[in-house]
């Protein structure tokens, strides 16, 4: 199990490009199944979670050629669909969340679809009923080995019709869009997610010969074809790898230049960290944070009361960037309360926080009130375990602005959704070395 090894409390300069979006690239991934035709696609991140779905198309018998670093052809025209009752699968389709998003597509195009209980992080309970709530509505079968832990779904043909999601979940919807682009008449999806990297789907189907509308709202209309066609599709960058960056640039009062961040897909992003107190400067496409040499000061709410950022659909704030503000609160000016809905053991990790000297009552497994430190008393190094993948990338900030050298294990973790960080941070100036 390798670990990063870390000594903090150096200013970092220069610029970083974002990869692509990891959660835009499970969805289109699981897309290539809908079509015999080749597909293209740009910016695809070299991290685990991603590499581990390549490689589970691979053995479902999609044709894979890479081109480049980032870009690869998918064909799906043999399909070996006896992988998907093998021991093999069960393991493999079990080790990533992600892979519940090929039984839309599977359903769709070959009338069944399987896959065991994902995995991922351990951040508590996600739920699979909208997923397969949907696919019923559309006509499908469902049953369920409970001595396995392995769903099923499957239909002759599938039919389209109203829905009204419980939850606008980004994965669910996906997988109801990519199921219902091939049924028999129109569906309506409505409290579907509208994510970019959702948009983003919704886009590069079209361009394949579906036809749907709505896109960006949180009503879907699809109306079925009978066959889809093969595409080229580039990712948007990664927005939590760009509120990453902005974190640690104000966390290690650095001077640093996001690139290539696609502002126009952010959402809220750069005003929730402006928020914090933290200066975000549009330049042209790229984000310029300056070195907060005097610290970061968190507003307050207009009658004064203190500041609550909480998680919520979008385009309200991503709960995967949670972590990161909690963490830069630490040493802010004042106080926040971070209240994250959708996960009940995401913010467990504070207690290394504290370990380290911050300033944080957890009030309960949703909410943490900060009280931060104006960098009069800085973070101390020690040695910790990356629970997840944002929790990891958080207490790697936590290191970087710490005095002092830390240990983080269990850096598998921060591999799963962040691509050769290590490398990246070292080429800004970052103390970090893998061992």
């Amino acid at each position: 199990m390798s670990t990063f090894k870390i000594e903090g409390g150096h200013q970092l300069k220069g610029s970083i490009q974002p990869q692509g979006a990891k959660n835009e690239a499970l969805q289109i991934l699981c897309a290539v199944l809908l079509t015999p035709e080749k597909i293209t696609i740009h910016n695809i991140p070299d991290i685990v979670d991603v590499n581990k779905l390549i490689s589970l198309l691979k053995k479902l018998g999609v044709k894979v050629e890479k081109l480049a670093h980032g870009s690869y052809t998918f064909q799906a025209d043999d399909v070996n669909l006896k992988f998907l009752e093998s021991d093999e699968f069960k393991v493999d389709g079990r080790g990533l969340r992600g892979s519940i998003m090929i039984v839309g597509p599977m359903l769709a195009r070959f009338g069944k679809g399987y896959i065991p209980k994902p995995g991922g992080d351990k951040i508590g309970r996600r739920r699979l009923d909208t997923h397969f709530e949907g696919l019923i509505n559309l006509g499908a079968t469902f049953r369920y080995s409970k001595e396995e832990q392995f769903y099923g779904v499957e239909a002759k043909k599938l039919k389209g019709a109203y829905m009204l999601l419980e939850e606008a979940s980004v994965t669910g919807t996906a997988n109801i869009v990519m199921a219902a682009v091939l049924a028999e008449g129109r569906t309506t999806i409505y409290n579907a997610a509208c994510e970019p990297y959702l948009q983003q789907l919704c886009k590069m189907l079209n361009r394949m010969g579906a036809k749907i509308s709505g896109i960006g709202s949180n009503m879907l209309l699809i109306d079925g074809v009978d066959a889809l066609g093969g595409t080229e599709h580039t990712m948007l960058p990664d927005m939590i790898e760009i509120g990453s960056w902005i974190g640690l640039a104000a966390m290690t009062k650095s001077e640093l230049t996001i690139t290539n961040v696609s502002w126009n897909d952010l959402g809220i992003i750069p005003n929730v960290f402006r928020k914090l107190g933290i200066t975000v400067e549009k330049q042209g496409d790229n984000i310029h944070i300056p070195a907060h040499t005097n610290g970061y000061e968190i507003q307050s709410f207009i009658d004064g009361s203190i500041l609550t950022i909480a998680d919520a659909p979008w385009p309200g704030f991503t709960p995967d960037l949670l972590s990161i503000i909690l963490v830069v609160a630490t040493q802010a000016r004042g106080s926040v309360l971070i209240h994250q809905k959708m996960f009940e053991s995401r913010l467990f990790f504070v207690d290394k926080l504290i370990d380290m000297g911050a300033k944080i009552i957890l009030c309960d497994p949703h909410r943490a009130t900060v009280i931060g430190h104006d960098f009069k008393s800085t973070l101390k190094a020690t040695t910790m375990t990356s629970p997840d993948i944002r929790a990891g990338v958080s207490l790697l900030i936590a290191a970087l602005s710490a005095k002092g050298t830390s240990i983080i294990q269990n850096i598998e973790q921060i591999d799963r959704g962040y691509e050769r960080i290590d490398e990246r941070l070292r080429a800004i100036g970052a103390k970090i070395e893998r061992v």
